[in-house]
């Protein structure tokens, strides 16, 4: 739904937004773009629709105002509440309509007097975010989790994140005109950013221009990290918000301040993390789901990587995960865990008796639906899972602990592997002597074994040239026959291509073998090995040479079949020239830079 759009600095200037009841605001908000929620009723609300934020909370620091509104809040609620049971229940029995219009005009008057009360409140809270957020931040954080009015998400998001007054604001226009090295990957990945939503839909349009801005800058302003696909999606969240400027200095405070910047780095370190974390959570709370998803080799992050990625923004329809942002922006990725395992408690029972394919399919189609009307009941129990934050940096240190291991593996196999090969060593043992040996025989009888392939390719090749020199006086041949002869040609043609590839192939292996040979011990049947190598480069010398001498002749014999067997009236057969690609073909299809090695490029048979 689209909002109206006011100046960012409405604090400092004093505007004042007008309230759904058409007064005067309390306070002003920020600029939303674009609002994720569905109407402003499901984010009203969704505000008051838990209990958990009585008005006796922190009431040791709570003016006497500050109580009495919170109780008309409480009352308010539990008078909407009632007026709702009292339709159903009026409804169900089917009642005269009178009374059916009198409860829906008492409905109508309660939410109209919560949704003043709403602007109310939260106009007082970001009037007053300094002391709420030192001296209340115990109440504050219950209305965070109740859900921010999408009104007023825009600059509680950038107060909570303190983006409010960032230097790097000053430089967003500057790097706007400069060149980033991601700028191909953004553009090729912007349109499959919400690509149903209004904002974004379309090329070119104003939110695909405003999300490149901001990943642009970005990737300008941390070179090491660059762009990453997964943060699309939070800047296109932020930009429903507020403008492309603060959204830009809200993201670089989340990369900075929230952990994401190690999520996004092209080691991806703390997501390896977090999901040895989670798989934590989930042997202890979940053992009985755990060990089916092990049995199953369903693995952790094969469903979890996005949710810390995109923070449940590719998981669940906007006004769901927009809630969950919120309470991330306050509380940071602790709430990632616990809703993740908020929804593996509540699917339990379902996934247990399914495969690894239909465990995937139930993560993508079946899960993000289920909250859609009641997202309260998903932060409910989230907020009832079991999280022990120094359990957490436990963890953490275990992590580091085996990644360190591993390193220290890894650097200690690659000196020994130096040291064994380093020519001036001197440290190679005689059983790795008789190994090397052994392999290089091996690899001389394979190379033999395609030279004889190749040598009967050949043969093959030269009766057929034979058999077309031979048949050359008739002018005129049976349409049998020149079918026949087009596909000896073209398998000729492959023939001869897999033979040069096995060739060069061979060549290469020759190579290296020389140079690991000159490395072992001056014996007997090392020599003997050398001498055979170099006898196999003059028989394969003397087989390309009659590759290019049979390539030569079929070509003269290709054209000279052409001019003897014309008609007229009827087209020349032409045989395009066999192809020397010896390397991988691109395939048609596949993306940029990508080769099929098992596609031998070959000449096409055209008719001209």
């Amino acid at each position: 739904m689209l909002t109206s759009r006011f100046p960012s600095d409405w604090l400092h200037r004093g505007v004042r937004p007008r309230d759904p009841r058409g007064r005067a605001a309390p306070t002003a908000m920020a600029s939303p773009a674009v609002s994720p929620d569905s109407s402003s009723h499901e984010a009203l609300s969704s505000v008051h629709s838990a209990p958990a934020c009585s008005p006796t909370s922190d009431s040791e620091n709570l003016s006497p105002d500050e109580l009495e509104l919170l109780a008309k809040l409480e009352e308010q609620n539990r008078l909407l509440e009632a007026d709702s049971k009292s339709m159903r229940s009026m409804n169900g029995s089917r009642r005269n309509s009178g009374s059916s219009l009198v409860s829906s005009s008492s409905a109508s008057s309660n939410l109209s007097h919560l949704e003043e009360d709403t602007w109310i409140l939260w106009g007082r809270i970001v009037n007053e975010w300094d002391e709420w957020r030192k001296k209340k931040e115990k109440l504050l954080k219950e209305l965070i989790r109740k859900g921010i009015p999408h009104h007023f998400r825009a600059i509680v998001w950038q107060l909570l994140c303190s983006a409010t007054d960032m230097p790097v604001k000053n430089q967003y226009s500057e790097l706007l005109k400069m060149s980033s090295p991601c700028e191909k990957l953004i553009r090729r990945d912007i349109a499959r950013t919400y690509p149903e939503h209004e904002f974004f839909k379309g090329q070119d349009s104003l939110g695909q221009e405003v999300l490149f801005n901001v990943m642009k800058a970005y990737s300008l302003v941390d070179r090491e990290v660059g762009y990453c696909q997964g943060s699309a999606f939070i800047v296109g969240l932020l930009l429903m918000q507020m403008p492309e400027e603060e959204a830009f200095c809200v993201f670089v405070r989340l990369m900075q301040e929230y952990r994401l910047r190690e999520l996004f780095k092209p080691s991806m370190a703390e997501l390896g993390l977090c999901i040895y974390q989670f798989e934590y959570m989930l042997q202890e709370q979940l053992p009985e789901l755990n060990i089916h998803f092990r049995s199953q080799s369903f693995l952790t992050s094969m469903y979890a990587s996005s949710w810390f990625l995109t923070l449940f923004l590719t998981t669940f329809p906007l006004p769901v995960a927009t809630r969950i942002f919120d309470i991330f922006m306050y509380e940071g990725l602790e709430i990632v865990f616990r809703v993740g395992m908020a929804l593996l408690q509540f699917n339990q029972a379902e996934l247990v008796q399914l495969d690894m394919e239909g465990m995937s399919q139930y993560f993508q189609k079946v899960i993000p639906h289920q909250f859609d009307s009641c997202p309260d009941k998903l932060i409910l129990r989230a907020f009832q899972v079991k999280y022990n934050p120094k359990k957490m940096k436990r963890l953490e240190k275990e992590y580091a602990a085996i990644k360190n291991k591993e390193m220290e593996e890894q650097i200690e196999i690659k000196v020994r592997w130096v040291k064994c090969w380093h020519p001036g060593a001197g440290q190679v043992t005689r059983a790795q002597e008789a190994e090397e040996n052994y392999i290089i025989k091996r690899e001389l009888a394979v190379v033999k074994q395609r030279c004889t392939s190749a040598t009967e390719n050949l043969q093959r090749a030269q009766t057929t040239i034979r058999q077309l020199q031979d048949q050359q006086g008739n002018p005129r041949f049976s349409e049998e026959f020149v079918t026949h002869l087009e596909t000896e040609l073209e398998q000729s043609r492959l023939r001869e291509s897999e033979t040069l590839g096995a060739l060069k192939e061979m060549q290469d292996k020759v190579l290296d073998m020389e140079k690991r040979n000159s490395l072992l011990p001056d014996e007997d049947n090392v020599v003997r090995l050398q001498e055979e190598l170099q006898a196999l480069a003059l028989r394969e010398a003397e087989a390309v040479k009659s590759l290019t001498e049979l390539q030569q002749q079929v070509k003269d014999l290709s054209d000279s079949w052409q001019v003897g067997t014309r008609t007229p009236g009827a087209p020349l057969p032409h045989l395009g020239p066999p192809s020397r690609c010896l390397g991988p073909s691109w395939m048609p299809g596949s993306p940029p830079g990508h080769l099929d090695p098992l596609s031998p490029h070959l000449g096409p048979l055209t008719a001209t």
